[in-house]
C-alpha cells in the first residue's frame, strides 16, 4: 500500500522496459516490475533485489504524492535517480532515529 493506494509487485521476464533497468514503477497500472533474473557478480543477488525493490516502492510514494512530476523540468529531483536511491538506502535507518527520539 502506497498513501493509500494498492501496488502489485510483478516479477517478469523478457519485459523491454527491464533492458537497461532491474526494475521500475508503473504509475497507470500501479504495478513495480522487477527483473526476475538479475544478471551480476555480488555475492548476496537476494539483498541486492530488496535494494532494486526498495527504491521501486520510493518512487510509488513520490509519484502518488504528486511530486515525481510537478518538482521541475528534465532534471527533476523527485525523479532524480540518486535522490531515490539515497531515500531507498537511508529510509530505515530515519525510521529507526526517529524511533529513538520518540517523535513517530
Amino acid at each position: 500500500m502506497v498513501l493509500g493506494t494498492a501496488y502489485t509487485v510483478e516479477n517478469r521476464d523478457n519485459d523491454p522496459a527491464l533492458v537497461d533497468a532491474d526494475g521500475y514503477c508503473d504509475w497507470t497500472t500501479k504495478t513495480i516490475v522487477l527483473a526476475r533474473n538479475v544478471a551480476g557478480n555480488l555475492h548476496d543477488m537476494g539483498e541486492y533485489r530488496k535494494k532494486v525493490l526498495r527504491h521501486e516502492i520510493v518512487h510509488a510514494f513520490l509519484l502518488e504524492s504528486g511530486l515525481h512530476e510537478c518538482s521541475g523540468e528534465v532534471e527533476c529531483w523527485a525523479a532524480n535517480e540518486t535522490m531515490v536511491d539515497w531515500i531507498a538506502r537511508q529510509g530505515a535507518k530515519i525510521y529507526k532515529a526517529w524511533e529513538e527520539a520518540a517523535c513517530v
